[in-house]
């Protein structure tokens, strides 16, 4: 009778180990988002304050640090308390929430580097056209609809997976709300969950991925045609940092849900999962800062000021 009471909060086990390990994780979590957020902070508001960064790819490098606040922020403060207490209690309209902005985020950056690939595609593929094609209000539309986007796939499943029946245990080996620990935890059927990450995400990752991936084969066999090394090198360098991001993004990315799981332990899922919000966010504005010379300028300028 008790496994049939409807479930209305959730534990969130986390890390299940010493206080010392804990307080040391504590540490180092809670380092690393006050970097993540410093650093993001800083690129939008050099892209913002500085007129040599207001062009359409450091608009969408500013789009990128916005969601790089947001992923962190949906996940750390939760895991922190967590740590302190050695597990914590989330409610069910909380769990459904977290999970809602942790999706929101990850498809829009996803979009979002479509997006971006597609920006230096028309940069160094067609120059000539390139203030024409990526005007500031199409550069807006464009973050508009990653945003839109992302936000009906999340909304949608986050719907359908809140009207799932659970029923016991509501223990969750995770420290936050992710979309497998909760389908595995469903008492009732999850074909409809199922379906739509079926019909809604993989097509719209394929999309992503191929937009990705077809204008990158188009800008190296345009690089390529350039005939001198200093020319090649100076076409590339623009798209270095933008490949950096990409790879680690979805590689991390396939590491939480796309390698198979079995031998795999809930630490290393944990860990995986990680890497992904918590480290992540912190490398993007570490890899555009430190391999862009417009960005170190902009912040030798502010530096410079202050002094």
């Amino acid at each position: 009778q008790t496994n049939l009471t409807a479930v209305t909060e959730f534990y969130l086990l986390g890390f299940q180990g010493s206080q010392l390990l804990r307080n040391v994780l504590f540490l180092l979590f809670l380092a690393v988002y006050g970097a993540t957020i410093c650093g993001n902070f800083l690129i939008i508001t050099l892209v913002s304050s500085n007129k040599t960064l207001r062009t359409p790819m450091y608009f969408f490098i500013s789009q990128l640090s916005i969601t790089d606040i947001l992923l962190p922020t949906v996940i750390v403060p939760n895991l922190l308390h967590i740590l302190l207490n050695n597990g914590e209690t989330i409610t069910f309209i909380g769990c459904i929430t977290q999970f809602y902005f942790f999706d929101v985020s990850g498809g829009f950056e996803g979009f979002l580097f479509s997006v971006m690939s597609y920006d230096r595609y028309v940069a160094i593929c067609n120059p000539l056209r390139y203030t024409s094609i990526m005007t500031n209000g199409y550069c807006v539309k464009l973050a508009a609809m990653c945003w839109l986007l992302g936000n009906f796939v999340s909304l949608t499943v986050s719907i359908t997976l809140s009207k799932l029946h659970f029923c016991g245990p509501s223990i969750i080996d995770h420290v936050f709300c992710d979309l497998v620990p909760l389908l595995e935890l469903a008492c009732s059927s999850t074909f409809i969950v199922h379906l739509e990450i079926y019909f809604m995400g993989a097509p719209t990752i394929m999309i992503a991925t191929t937009i990705i991936i077809v204008s990158y084969t188009y800008i190296v066999l345009a690089v390529l045609r350039i005939s001198t090394s200093t020319g090649r090198h100076k076409a590339f360098s623009t798209c270095s940092s933008h490949l950096t991001v990409i790879s680690i993004f979805y590689g991390t990315m396939f590491g939480v849900y796309v390698l198979p799981k079995s031998g795999q332990t809930g630490v290393v899922n944990t860990f995986l999962s990680l890497l992904y919000i918590v480290f992540t966010p912190l490398f993007n504005p570490v890899i555009y800062s430190l391999r862009n010379n417009d960005i170190k300028k902009a912040i030798q300028e502010i530096f410079h000021k202050n002094i």
